[in-house]
């Protein structure tokens, strides 16, 4: 007597299980890599309470006529400019401090995809502490000098000039911790290489250089004043130097470098 076995085909659902992640969820991963641990927390913080005591300090400080919105952003965006940089080299250089590499390149093979998500999230970051900073603004000159003539003078362009300020620094934090691949180097490069390069171009033998290869000449007005057409030469030229030539070197060690475990 034989026995009679039936094969029941079993049908396993893998409907979506091939796709690669969409962008907004890996935005939002890289945006909560800024936020949630500890250091990130307290970096974040840090900016705010500074960005708050800058701005009040401002608002005290000289008379009413002093107090315009140009005045009081120049200072409520510099707080940001400063440690924002800092979260941006770390977002990069965790992937190798924190020997996360293996996993995120194994979800999503194309490097250049997570680098393009990570410089997306530091823009996203660094407009968000923008809208911090000129809401503190807007506060302090409604305290500080309200109906002074010209408070508000040219208020959208100075906004959108604080945004290209602080994204751009953004992305070259970005561009050096691609390179460096190392959370300390990184933020000592990034500190110490644009002052070295400001403290040369400060002699002069280089005076008719300096302003189109030197950042802290052709970004720094961005803030307070409108640029005008050579301005903006100066400005195009020096981010061309300090940030595109840095985020290609970037790219390139990003997408060549072995991702240990």
């Amino acid at each position: 007597m034989s026995a009679t076995t039936m094969s029941i085909p079993i049908r396993l659902e893998t409907a979506g299980s091939d796709l690669r992640p969409g962008l907004g969820r890996l935005v939002s991963v890289e945006l909560l890599k800024m936020i949630n641990t500890r250091a990130a927390f307290w970096l974040q913080l840090a900016t705010v309470a500074a960005t708050v005591i800058a701005v009040i300090v401002r608002s005290v400080v000289g008379d009413a006529a002093d107090h315009t919105f140009a005045n009081i952003l120049n200072i409520a965006v510099r707080p940001a400019a400063i440690l924002l940089p800092v979260a941006g080299i770390l977002l990069v250089t965790s992937e190798w401090s924190q020997r996360t590499g293996m996993i995120t390149f194994t979800l999503v093979p194309r490097r250049s995809r997570v680098l393009g998500t990570k410089l997306i999230a530091s823009v996203i970051l660094a407009l968000a502490m923008l809208v911090m900073a000129v809401t503190a603004a807007v506060a302090a000159v409604l305290i500080a000098s309200p109906g002074v003539e010209g408070t508000w003078t040219d208020l959208v362009p100075l906004i959108a000039q604080s945004a290209l300020y602080l994204t751009t620094g953004m992305v070259i934090a970005v561009a050096f911790g691609a390179i460096l691949m190392a959370s300390a180097p990184a933020i000592v490069a990034l500190s110490t290489i644009p002052v070295a390069w400001a403290a040369l171009a400060s002699l002069s033998y280089f005076n008719n250089v300096a302003p189109w290869l030197d950042t802290s000449r052709a970004l720094d007005p961005l803030p307070n004043e409108v640029l005008n057409a050579t301005q903006w030469a100066h400005a195009g030229t020096a981010l061309a130097l300090w940030m595109l030539l840095p985020l290609v070197i970037g790219i390139w060690r990003i997408t060549r470098r072995e991702v240990s475990s």
